[in-house]
């Protein structure tokens, strides 16, 4: 079973999370997003240790189209998106798709 917490996006998002003691990260400049993010991400769901994957929601803009498929239906690693507004779909869809179910489903 995949226990690590990997993180990939700018050097200003993985600090914290490195200080945390997140071990796998990448670090992506915004000025290489649209050339590295990709690979990163691909190379990071590749990984069998990781289990989850960390990104800023706006990251996610930068993503090809098949990679961004890719996240959105990966079961394991699951990616949850952070940093994202009202509208972002939030940790609760997150969760939805992660477990198949709704466990704030109301009557």
């Amino acid at each position: 079973m995949s226990q690590e917490i990997a993180v990939v996006g700018s050097p200003e998002f993985t600090t914290g999370f490195r200080l945390a003691g997140v071990r796998k990260f990448e670090n992506i400049p915004e000025a290489e997003k649209g050339e590295r993010l990709d690979e990163a991400v691909e190379a990071t769901l590749s990984d069998d240790d990781v289990g989850i994957v960390v990104m800023h929601d706006d990251d996610m803009d930068h993503l090809s189209r098949g990679t961004r498929e890719a996240v959105e239906t990966s079961i394991e690693p699951t990616l949850v998106t952070l940093g994202g507004g009202a509208g972002s779909g939030g940790l609760r869809d997150q969760i939805k798709r992660a477990i198949g179910i709704d466990l704030m489903e109301e009557d």
